[in-house]
């Protein structure tokens, strides 16, 4: 098995909490399995009005053609997901046919308070639907980011969330070999 997964964090942050999901994420792939994550820092708001996609929109653009399923990093921000998250699907949205998201497999997780971002991920599972996604159903990752799971970098340190990551990604590797048969 060789599948590469693209991580995307709605956090724009360096020490990001979901960030940190992300490089937990890296650091317990199955065998065969590669992450990627994209940086989104540069990438300009959706507006119909550019014609000619900036070069930061064709990089993460490529990245997620390039990936076989994609790990969603959700941050909530007011009951709904961060807006960076939203925009770069917004943007791949738009490629014809919509033939960048279409069928793709895709994991969720999210750093936050409370009931971390479990708002936002049923909002962003919403947006999955309306662009054709196919997301994994369990386990679901919610971590709370101020119960003292990260550390000051950003990265997760507890041990149950560790275990529960690695099993999304050995549960979205499986995933992602289903729907290719």
């Amino acid at each position: 098995m060789s599948l590469k997964f693209l991580g995307i964090a709605g956090s724009l942050r360096q020490k990001s909490t979901n960030k940190g999901l992300l490089r937990a994420a890296a650091a317990s792939l199955p065998a065969g399995v590669s992450l990627d994550v994209a940086d989104l820092a540069e990438v300009p708001f959706y507006n119909q009005d550019i014609t000619t996609k900036p070069a930061a929109v064709e990089r993460v653009l490529a990245q997620i053609a390039e990936a076989d399923a994609l790990v969603l990093a959700c941050p909530e921000y007011n009951y709904s997901m961060a807006p960076a998250l939203k925009n770069i699907l917004d943007w791949a949205s738009r490629e014809p046919d919509n033939a960048l998201l279409a069928g793709k497999p895709v994991s969720i997780m999210g750093a936050g308070g409370g009931m971390g971002t479990s708002r936002a991920q049923y909002h962003l599972r919403q947006v999955s639907v309306a662009l054709d996604l196919r997301p994994l159903v369990k386990p679901e990752v919610f971590a709370n980011a101020f119960a003292g799971a990260f550390d000051g970098d950003g990265n997760l340190t507890d041990e149950r969330l560790l275990k529960l990551i690695a099993e999304q990604m050995q549960a979205l590797a499986a995933w992602t070999q289903q729907l290719r048969a």
